[in-house]
C-alpha cells in the first residue's frame, strides 16, 4: 500500500484536501487547471516525474506516450465522475466507469490475503499500469469507507477543481465560495436582469 506522496497542490481559499490516500485522487484530477489552463502533465516525461515524485512508480520506469493517453484518459474519467458527485449529468459516469474498469483490466487488480493483515486490493501489473491500479485501489477504498461521494468536481463553469465536501450534509457545491460561488452568483444575478429587462421591453 502507498504510505506517502509528495506535496499536494495548494487549493485555494477554503480546505480542499480529501482525508488520507484519497488526496492523491484529487491531487491527479487537479493536474489540470481547468480556470489557469495549465497542464501539469503534457507529455510522458512529465507524467513519469509526477508519478516518481508522488511514488506511484520508480524513477526508472519508462513511460510511454501511449502510457500517457490512457492516464489522461483516467484522469478526465476521474473527473467526470466527481462532477457526478456535484449534481452533474449522470449520463457522463456511463462512459467514464468504462475507463475506470478498463484500466483495472490493465493494471490486473486482484484480492490479495495476509494473515497478519487481512486482505487488501492490489494491482499485480507493474510500471504505468501498476501505479494506475494504485490510484483506482484508492477509489475503491474510498468507496467502501463512505469517502468517495464527498470527492467532487467544481460545478463553476470552466473550474471543474477537484475538492473534498467536508461539510456535515454534503452541501459544498463550489471548490471555493469566494472565487467560483460569487462568480456563479453574479452571472445568476445578470441573468435574471437580463431576463427581467426582455419581459419588460
Amino acid at each position: 500500500m502507498i504510505t506517502g506522496y509528495g506535496p499536494m497542490i495548494s487549493g485555494m481559499g477554503e480546505r480542499q484536501e480529501a482525508p488520507g490516500q484519497l488526496e492523491l485522487v484529487r491531487t491527479f484530477v487537479n493536474t489540470l487547471d481547468l480556470g489557469d489552463e495549465t497542464e501539469a502533465l503534457p507529455d510522458a516525461k512529465a507524467l513519469q516525474a509526477w508519478l516518481t515524485e508522488v511514488r506511484l512508480t520508480d524513477a526508472d520506469v519508462r513511460v510511454r506516450p501511449s502510457d500517457h493517453r490512457r492516464a489522461i484518459a483516467l484522469r478526465e474519467a476521474l473527473r467526470a465522475i466527481l462532477l457526478t458527485h456535484n449534481g452533474g449529468d449522470c449520463t457522463e459516469a456511463s462512459p467514464a466507469t468504462a475507463t475506470l474498469e478498463a484500466t483495472a483490466s490493465r493494471a490486473r487488480v486482484r484480492l490479495h490475503f495476509d494473515a497478519s493483515q487481512g486482505s487488501q486490493l492490489e494491482p499485480d501489473a507493474t510500471g504505468i499500469d501498476g501505479a494506475l491500479g494504485r490510484l483506482l485501489v484508492i477509489v475503491h477504498e474510498a468507496i467502501r469507507d463512505g469517502t468517495w461521494e464527498r470527492l467532487k468536481a467544481c460545478r463553476a463553469h470552466g473550474c471543474e477543481w477537484a475538492f473534498y465536501d467536508g461539510t456535515r450534509n454534503h452541501s459544498r457545491t463550489w471548490c471555493d465560495m469566494q472565487v467560483c460561488g460569487n462568480r456563479a452568483k453574479a452571472r445568476a444575478y445578470r441573468e435574471r436582469h437580463t431576463e427581467a429587462a426582455e419581459t419588460a421591453a
